[in-house]
C-alpha cells in the first residue's frame, strides 16, 4: 500500500500546483504524508455531504475540484460547516487534496472530459498556455461534432450526457441554428468570449453564463451560447481523473480501490418551468 506523499506525488505530476492561477487555493488541504491509502474517492465539492461519503465508504484520501478555503480563514471551529468538514476529515484519518485550476488546463483537463461527455472531437485549446511548446495545454477546448447538429439538438445532447439538474441546459441563440464547431470550458465561462469568437466556433457550451455578458454575446455575432450546472460541466472531469490514478495505480502495482462520487452538490435543487410555450415568451400582459 502507498503512502499519501506517493499518492500526492503522483497527482502533482497529473497536476502541478505551480500551474495553479495565482489566486487559487489547491494541493493537501488534510493528511499525513505517512498514512497509507488503499481507497480513494473522487468529487467535484467539498460539502460536508461528500465528506461522510468519504467515511462511510473508508475512503483515505478524498481528492476534489472545488477548494475548501479559497480565501484565508481565522477558524476551523466545528460549529462552522467548513470547520465541521476538517475536522470530520481529521478524525477518521481521510486526507483531502485539491486540483483546480490546475486541472482546468491540464492535458487531458476539465474541458477535456467535457468534450469527451459529449462525444466532441478536441482539435485545440480555447486558450493556450503559454508555456506548453507541444500546444495541447490551455483553458477551455475547441471541438468539432462528427456531423452537424441544430443548437437545440446540441442542447438535447448534452442534457442527456451531462448528470442531471435542476437547472438542465439553457439555449440562447437561434435553436434551428446549425452547429460544426463548439467551444467548451468546464465551470464559468463567461469572461471566454473573445476567445470564443476568435475560434470561430458556432457555440459555446459551458456554465454560470450572466445575463449582461451573455446578451451582448449574443448580439455582437451568431454565437450560441448553452449553459449548463457548473457542478455538471465538472463532474465528468471526476471520471477521468478516477481513470489516469487507477493507470498509475497499477503501473506502481497500489492496488488502490479508486470511486467516483455520483452525489449531486449542485447547490440548485428545484427547477419550475414559465407556463408558457415557445410561441408564447415574454412578460405578462
Amino acid at each position: 500500500m502507498p503512502r499519501l506523499s506517493e499518492v500526492i506525488a503522483a497527482l502533482e505530476d497529473l497536476w502541478p500546483a505551480e500551474r495553479a492561477e495565482s489566486w487559487d487555493a489547491v494541493g493537501t488541504v488534510v493528511g499525513d504524508p505517512d498514512q497509507q491509502v488503499t481507497r480513494v474517492l473522487f468529487a467535484v465539492d467539498p460539502v460536508q455531504e461528500i465528506v461522510d461519503e468519504a467515511v462511510k465508504l473508508g475512503a483515505d484520501l478524498l481528492v476534489t475540484h472545488h477548494p475548501l478555503f479559497l480565501r484565508g480563514t481565522t477558524t476551523v471551529a466545528a460549529s462552522t460547516f467548513k470547520g465541521r468538514v476538517v475536522h470530520t476529515l481529521i478524525k477518521n484519518d481521510i486526507a483531502l487534496h485539491v486540483a483546480h485550476t490546475n486541472a482546468d488546463t491540464a492535458d487531458p483537463g476539465v474541458s477535456d472530459a467535457l468534450a469527451g461527455a459529449l462525444d466532441l472531437r478536441v482539435v485545440r485549446p480555447l486558450v493556450p498556455d503559454p508555456t506548453d511548446p507541444a500546444g495541447r495545454r490551455g483553458l477551455g477546448r475547441v471541438c468539432e461534432l462528427d456531423h452537424p447538429l441544430t443548437v437545440r439538438e446540441l442542447a438535447d445532447r448534452a442534457a442527456a450526457r451531462l448528470p442531471a439538474t435542476a437547472q438542465g441546459i439553457r439555449v440562447a441563440g437561434d435553436p434551428e441554428a446549425v452547429v460544426r464547431t463548439v467551444a467548451v470550458s468546464g465551470g464559468a465561462g463567461d469572461s471566454l468570449f473573445d476567445a470564443v469568437r476568435a475560434a470561430g466556433a458556432d457555440a459555446f457550451l459551458t456554465a454560470d453564463l450572466r445575463h449582461h455578458p451573455a446578451s451582448e454575446a449574443v448580439a455582437h455575432s451568431g454565437l450560441a451560447l448553452l449553459d449548463a450546472a457548473h457542478w455538471a460541466t465538472e463532474w465528468p472531469w471526476c471520471e477521468l481523473a478516477a481513470a489516469q490514478l487507477d493507470e498509475i495505480s497499477d503501473r506502481h502495482g497500489w492496488d488502490l480501490r479508486v470511486h467516483v462520487s455520483s452525489t449531486v452538490t449542485d447547490p440548485w435543487t428545484a427547477h419550475a418551468a414559465s407556463s408558457t410555450t415557445d410561441d408564447s415568451l415574454g412578460a405578462p400582459n
